[in-house]
């Protein structure tokens, strides 16, 4: 009577884990380039968030300028501070920057200070 062996040998369960190693070492560096990419998407998007904001208050209001608190109010999941709109992306706060000047050249110093120009996300 033959017996049949049932199971892996030594061979195969090492290859199996060098396939899998090969596999890790290709898929690890995508994943955090990827990680980068929607980091820095969720940075635009945010930014365009607040200029639609402002821009919309404009519109709405008669071309009257917004405070940075009438932004951050219209801005989704956004928070007044003297520099800018707030908002986390990936557990960090990233504020986008207002002025008080078309130019964008004169920083808002407070959550009261009209808006008349929205910069870039704080680098």
């Amino acid at each position: 009577m033959m017996r049949t062996q049932k199971g892996f040998t030594l061979i195969e369960l090492v290859m199996v884990i060098v396939i899998l190693g090969i596999l890790a070492a290709v898929a690890v560096p995508k994943y955090m380039d990827m990680s980068t990419a929607a980091a820095s998407a969720a940075k635009k998007s945010m930014q365009a968030n607040v200029k639609t904001a402002w821009a919309s208050y404009i519109g709405a209001n008669a071309g009257a300028y917004p405070t940075v608190t009438q932004i951050a109010a219209n801005t989704d999941g956004g928070a007044a501070a003297a520099t800018g709109v707030q908002a986390t992306i990936n557990a960090i706060l990233e504020t986008v920057l207002t002025y008080t000047d078309t130019a964008c050249t004169a920083a808002t110093a407070a959550v009261g200070d009209t808006v008349k120009c929205v910069g870039n996300i704080n680098p």
